[in-house]
Order: structure tokens, then sequence, then C-alpha cells
């Protein structure tokens, strides 16, 4: 067996290698979209995008009625879309192992919520490992597809920030060869949820839990780690490494099964000390069962509902002791928030909207930004697809004044994800609402992932474009126009007249991310500015363009200044200048 260091996404696409996965599907969402990044790397694996979650699963359902082990991934939000098939998907079992693999992103770095998806797992009843570190992401893949398979079950693998993005070592293994080819295989009572069939589902999947607990309790997975005989900790997932470090003497039972519940190792251990820990981020999950089962414990008591945990956090919430000061740097550094790329086609749409005044309902992308000043051009995001929605919600209740100001704006993925119906509600319901798509020709905030508007697949193979233009009119919108996002004048004046028009309109904003590769031949020489002309009036400040510097000491009232590495010579910012300050400097000048 050989070794390498892997990132616990890394080891889950590893994992689905060696259990001899034959598709694997997703819509990219951080922090778990490296997992089909990487199993489309191995050519056994049909890996590919969906274009929402929902169908990720129902295409993984498929490949396992057929027969064959399917990998189906997404982040915490993600199982929200994905939830309506797999509450049923419980109910019918599986025929080839079918893992999904769910990321949470406990402290939000990169969501719009916290949720615990281990209330998923309960509610649906499905059972639910939670790996620990790389080497458990890799083998709990592995087993996952064998109880799936043994318990006729799908089963939910579930990671966080941490653990998806920390790297450790692990121990390759060779994959399964004995795995039956797949085929068709009918089976109505089991695979078709009328409620007759159901019914009896019913009662085998409530059996099917009883079993996996009992059988949950003997397994190594979930395990007791003896020392102290009067501390106990009852932990999971990356909690497991913090209890470890700020409590190294103390037993631990360390549980890589969190559902269903090993009621009888709970019993065994949690018996036997007189202070009893459990420890565990986000909800009280496993507390709330251990207190169920009429034992007192410490946990949420102590720590906090919100937020990671850290060994810091832990050792101040458990034991009551002050923790060393967070490290802070010598120098006054200023801060760094988020910002759209040099170039982005997204920076000029939020502009016009800023100067229309226009009450902006946003969605899920990196174009989430426009809400940060000084564009400051958002004024609602909830979810995925939630723009479309929000704007025809609000154009139901406003006055005719009002109503002309809102403005839907949603990206070519999110629309394709779950943008299309809220449209189609818009054209159906009468709403004389405004959207504005905003199409960068891929999937640019998970990292530039492919989807149906790309003409790519994860595989980097030639696809049909979805035609957005012909997409809308054919939900009926019938004023559908295409603007060029980098021309200030003419995007405002579209937008504007759309905005005023008594029925349901669409503008597309079509202009490629710069960050495609395949597309970098749109960048420009980057723009010097002539400092004899430069009079500090500071209009261009306001596209927020990170190449552009400010020099507060140049000049009367400063100056400023462009930066040639970060420059693609879009000119969005010569636009506004009105001293014709800008100019395009020649190939490597200033480099």
């Amino acid at each position: 067996m050989s070794r390498a260091i892997l990132s616990g996404n890394e080891a889950i696409a590893r994992g689905a290698f060696e259990a001899g996965v034959r598709a694997a599907v997703a819509y990219p969402g951080t922090p778990s979209t490296e997992i089909l990044e990487n199993t489309s790397q191995y050519p056994s694996i049909n890996s590919s995008w969906a274009p929402n979650e929902k169908v990720a699963l129902e295409v993984g359902i498929g490949s396992c009625f057929g027969g064959a082990r399917s990998l189906v991934t997404m982040k915490h939000v993600g199982l929200n879309v994905a939830a309506d098939p797999l509450f049923t998907l419980s109910y019918t079992g599986v025929r080839g192992g079918l893992v999904l693999a769910v990321a949470d992103d406990p402290e939000m770095h990169s969501s719009q919520n916290e949720q615990d998806s281990r209330h998923f797992a309960r509610a649906a009843k499905v059972p639910m490992f939670e790996p620990a570190d790389s080497q458990e992401a890799l083998t709990f893949t592995r087993l996952a597809f064998e109880a799936s398979e043994q318990f006729d079950t799908p089963i939910l693998l579930r990671t966080t920030t941490r653990i998806a993005h920390s790297k450790s070592i692990v121990e390759l293994g060779e994959p399964v060869t004995d795995l039956p080819a797949p085929s068709l295989q009918k089976n109505p009572p089991k695979f078709v949820m009328l409620p007759g069939n159901a019914r009896k589902r019913h009662v085998f999947v409530e059996q099917r839990l009883r079993d996996m607990a009992e059988w949950a309790a003997s397994q190594p997975f979930n395990r007791i780690e003896d020392r102290s005989a009067d501390v106990g900790v009852i932990t999971s997932g990356v909690a497991y490494q913090y209890a470890r470090e700020v409590l190294p003497e103390a037993s631990v039972l360390k549980l890589g099964l969190v559902y269903p519940l090993p009621v009888s190792l709970v019993q065994e251990f949690a018996a036997r000390f007189k202070t009893l820990y459990v420890i565990e981020e986000l909800e009280p999950f496993i507390e709330d069962q251990v207190k169920a089962l009429g034992f007192d414990v410490i946990g949420k008591q102590k720590l906090s509902l919100c937020g990671e945990l850290t060994p810091g956090r832990l050792r101040q919430g458990l034991l009551d002791e002050s923790t060393a000061p967070a490290f802070s740097p010598d120098a006054d550094l200023p801060n760094r928030p988020p910002n759209m790329c040099p170039g982005c086609p997204h920076r000029g749409v939020f502009y016009a909207l800023n100067r229309l005044k226009a009450f902006v309902t946003g969605d899920i992308g990196c174009y989430t930004l426009g809400f940060m000043p000084p564009l400051s051009a958002m004024d609602s995001c909830v979810c995925m697809g939630a723009s479309v929605g929000n704007a025809a919600g609000l154009n139901k209740v406003l006055g005719e004044d009002e109503k002309q100001k809102v403005v839907g704006v949603i990206g070519d993925s999110t629309f394709l994800h779950t943008g299309i119906n809220g449209l189609m509600d818009m054209v159906y319901n009468g709403s004389t609402a405004t959207l504005v798509i905003l199409d960068n020709r891929i999937t640019a905030m998970t990292g530039r992932q492919e989807n149906p508007a790309s003409g790519f697949t994860l595989a980097g193979i030639e696809s049909p474009v979805v035609n957005l233009e012909q997409l809308c009119r054919s939900v009926g919108v019938e004023h559908v126009r295409t603007v060029d996002p980098w021309d200030l004048e003419t995007t405002r004046q579209v937008i504007a007249e759309e905005m005023e028009r008594p029925a349901p309109s669409v503008v597309i904003a079509r202009g490629p991310c710069v960050l495609i590769k395949r597309d970098v031949g749109q960048r420009k020489p980057a723009l010097v500015i002539d400092p004899n002309k430069c009079t500090g009036c500071k209009a261009c400040l306001k596209i927020g363009c990170p190449a552009i510097e400010w020099q507060p000491d140049a000049g009367e009232r400063g100056q400023a200044l462009v930066n040639p590495l970060l420059c693609v010579g879009c000119g969005i910012c010569d636009q506004l200048c009105k001293f014709d300050a800008f100019s395009s400097c020649a190939a490597g000048e200033g480099k």
C-alpha cells in the first residue's frame, strides 16, 4: 500500500475510486466542489456537473437503480434542494450503493446559513457517517458503499470545511474488482413509490435503522479510547481532534456513525463517568440524544451553537481558562474585504443599478459582492434562484411607482439551477418585474466550473450551449435584450428602459469571466493614468476596481494610479473619467 497527503475532498474521491464507483454527479458548492473535480481524474468514474443538486441526486439514483455504485456530492444548502428525492430514496433503498457526500460550512466561510445536515439524516431516516480526518474520509467512503448495499439504504457522508480542505496522510488501497456489471432489473414494488408500496417500505426503513444501530455498536468506526476514569467525552468529526488536544487525558467515545446512534455503546460508555462532555459543532444533535437516554452531560450550555469550534474556544468554554490572544501583526494593515476581480463583467451592471436607484433582489454567486461598497447595489439575497421569485413577490404588492424600481439579478449558472421556474411564474402570473441575467459563461464563484450555458462538460468536452435568449422567450418573455456589460451607458440605458416597461422583461448582460483560461484573449493591455490630466475627482473609484489605487499625497487632491499587474484593460474606468486621463499602455509597459 502506498501513502499520500490528501485533503478530505481528495480522499473522498479516492475512496469512491477504490469502492468501484461508476458515476459521480454534483452541483459545485464550497466546501464540497473539489470532490467531483478529483473523481474526474479517475477514468473509471463517469463524473459530471448537474444543473442543480436535485438533478444530481436523481441522476445518481438512476445509476444506482442500474446496479452501479454512485456518488453524489453537494454543500449543506444544496441538500435542501435535493431533499425531495432523498426522502423518497430512503424508502426505495438502493440496488448499487449510493453515497451522498454533504459538506457543512460552520462559521459560514462561503455560505448564506450555518445549518447542520445531521438533522437531515434523522428526518429522512438515512444513516450518516462523519470522518474526523482524511484517512477516515477515504475509509468511510468505501465503508459507506458497503453499508449502503448491506442495509439497502442511501448513506450520507458528512464533512465540514475543516475536514474537506485540511490535508493529512492516508493509506491508499486498490479498487474493488468483483462488483457486478450494471444491468436493468425490474422491481416495481421496491422502486415505484405509490402509497401501497411506500407503506410497506416505511416499515422496512424503521427496522433498518434499528438493525444499523445494533450493528454499529460493535464496529471499529465507533470506538472507545480508555484513559481517565473520571472524565468522558462523546464526540465525532473534526470536534474529535479538538477534544483530544484540549482534554488529552479524557476517555473518548469517538462516533464514526452519528446516525443512527449506537445506543448500547453510548449507554455502556456514559454510565462510567461522573463528568461527561458531548463536544460537537453547531446543533446539540448527539447531546440531545444522550440526554434522552437519561444521562447528564455538559455540552451546549458551555459551547456556542454558532460558528466553528477551535481548541481555544473549546478550552475557554469547558475549562473557563483565558486563552492566548489572537495573532495580531505589528503593522496596522488595512482591511481587505472581498471584491470582484479587475475587469469583472458584473461591475458595470451594478454601477448602472446603483445610478438607477433600483431595489435589487440578488442571488447566490460572486456577483453577490454587488452588495459591497462602493457599488452598494444589492438589497436582498436568500438562496439560489430566489432573486426571481423575490422580484415577482415585490411586484405583486407594491404600488405602480415603486414596483418599477425592483430588478432581480441572477447569474447564468444560478438561473439554470433554480431561476427558470421563477421566471415562468413571473410570466404566468402577470408580473412586470425586470430580471437581469449576468451571463459570464461559467460557474465562477465556486472556481469556474462548467455548466449547460458554458459549452463544455466537466471532462472538457464541447457540448451544446443553452441559448438563454431563446429559453427566456420559450417561457413567455417577449422582451429579451442582450447588452455588453463593459459598455456602461448602453447597459444603464437598456436596464432603465426595461424597468419602465409594463411587462415582464429580461436583460442578459453577457461578458465572460476574466479568469476563464480559454477566454484569456479578451484581456487588453493595461491602462495608465496621465498624472497631468488626473484631477483627483475620484470618479474612477466609484466602481471599486482593485486595479485602481489611490495616492492621497499626489497632486493637489490626490491622484489615482493603475496597478498594471492587475489591470486587464476592460475600460470601465476610462468611461467614467471626464478628463481623458486614461490611456492604453503598450504591451509590457510598466511591468
